[in-house]
């Protein structure tokens, strides 16, 4: 599949103002799923994924006063909240990282400095608008009707006048519409057309520093004591520090981003400008997932309309939220969940499905001995849709189940034309399992175990059903 021996995994950090939700967690859950598929396919070689949490800029600061907690002491409480989310979800990153680790101050400092020897840094006054909660600049045309941004409409726009250096991202709108119009840079392609559009309007020279007496919480900018770096030129650089310092960032590593819609600008249009200004190769995928509504309304922090996957965790277990996240989330457009379809998913796809068909299997082969036997995974992620992968893996749990029901195993009494019955339905329940390890590993590696050694006894039930 992949012509590279390396593949370089990545998901958007969070800000550390609170918490990661439901919403903020899926995508961990996808890029996951994509690490371990890679890993288990085994082209390429070797796969480097990382997570974490961007704990500089206003709003991170703010909350932390809100507390009356310092700054450092608020970042790193959301820090060690957030890997604990994840963690619930079993997703196997190999770095956590956070902007204030040290090797991310000095890899983003460096990577500051090369862009502004390159001339691509200049100073020069803003004045204009500002939303905290997306950490960015608007333009009129970016609000509503109100003069609000429509991402945070509980916050108060910003309008700001100040002395900054800018980076001249216009310099590169020709590389960037070449670049956004190639194969596979950005998907889906709805996508890619909203990257253009914005093209269209025209790409303007954006602030890449604040004062520091406005704001005291950041990396300070090398050129200048009295300026910090702007949070989104600091933010992107996250992957340089723990892809190019880790080996992950030449042109022998297939580099994918996964992030949610509302930041693919700036990883579409900005942080490849950036690399290109500094003197970095650009990624070669960056996937682009929906939002995931709660109830029919959109999750918001500030509106306190919110759901945590540990909670999910503790109700149903890890492999149920990872499946159903996987199967229904916003992996193209946005999705709506609600407690209600959760528990009928669990109940239907995994007690019913998956977990009945395990226990029939077992419950009939228990008296054989079978071949002991090996399983690999075979499913093929296309084009990055995890959703699709699943419903085709039980597509096939559907025919294994009718399969049972058309040749009624418990009613054959010659047992060898039952042990070759019962030899090609372990083999597909196992293959089935092979086939699951990148979504719900936990469940998958336990179902390999039982249906992979000669003898073949009842367990437990995956997945009880829950009234």
């Amino acid at each position: 599949m992949y012509q590279k021996n390396k593949a370089f995994v990545t998901t958007a950090i969070d800000y550390t103002n609170a918490q990661i939700h439901v919403g903020q967690a899926y995508e961990k859950v996808l890029a996951d799923c994509y690490a371990r598929y890679l890993r288990l396919k085994k082209e390429p070689k070797n796969v480097f994924f990382t997570t974490g949490t961007d704990e500089h800029g206003t709003t991170n600061e703010k909350a932390a006063k809100k507390e009356g907690i310092p700054t450092k002491e608020f970042v790193t409480q959301i820090s060690l909240k957030d890997k604990a989310q994840i963690d619930s979800l079993n997703i196997s990153y190999d770095r956590f990282i956070r902007t204030t680790d040290a090797d991310h101050v000095k890899t983003a400092t460096e990577f500051f400095m090369k862009s502004f020897e390159n001339g691509d840094i200049y100073k020069s006054s803003y004045e204009g608008f500002y939303c905290e909660g997306c950490e960015a600049y608007k333009t009129l045309s970016e609000l509503n009707n109100e003069g609000q941004c429509p991402l945070h409409t509980t916050r108060q726009i910003q309008k700001l006048k100040e002395e900054n250096y800018f980076f001249r991202w216009s310099k590169y709108t020709d590389f960037l519409k070449d670049l956004v119009t190639s194969e596979h840079f950005v998907i889906p392609e709805g996508r890619r057309n909203e990257m253009l559009s914005f093209i269209k309007t025209g790409i303007e020279d954006i602030p890449v520093t604040r004062p520091k007496f406005k704001l005291e919480w950041g990396i300070t900018a090398p050129i200048d004591e009295n300026q910090v770096i702007y949070v989104w030129f600091d933010a992107l650089i996250n992957y340089i520090t723990s892809g190019f310092n880790k080996g992950f960032w030449d042109e022998d590593t297939e580099i994918i981003h996964f992030v949610g819609k509302d930041i693919a600008r700036w990883h579409v249009l900005l942080w490849p400008a950036m690399l290109k200004s500094a003197g970095y190769r650009v990624p070669d995928t960056i996937c682009v997932h929906g939002f995931i509504n709660l109830n029919g309304e959109k999750i918001s922090k500030s509106k306190g309309n919110v759901l945590y996957v540990s909670d999910l965790v503790e109700r149903y277990g890890t492999d149920a939220v990872r499946y159903y996240l996987l199967r229904y989330g916003p992996i193209a457009e946005d999705a709506d969940i609600s407690e209600k379809h959760i528990k009928d998913v669990y109940n239907g796809e995994l007690a019913n499905g998956l977990g009945n068909t395990v226990a029939r299997i077992a419950k009939l082969a228990e008296n054989f001995e079978f071949e002991p036997r090996n399983f690999e995974c075979e499913v093929e992620i296309k084009n990055f849709r995890a959703d699709y992968a699943l419903a085709d893996i039980w597509n096939r749990l559907s025919d294994l189940d009718k399969h049972i029901n058309e040749h009624k195993p418990w009613d054959i009494k010659n047992k060898e034309e039952l042990k070759n019955i019962l030899d090609y339905e372990v083999n597909e329940i196992g293959k089935t399992a092979a086939d699951l390890q990148p979504f719900i590993p936990q469940t998958a590696s336990k179902i390999m175990e039982l249906f992979g050694g000669r003898n073949i006894k009842k367990g437990v039930s995956l997945f009880p059903r829950i009234s």
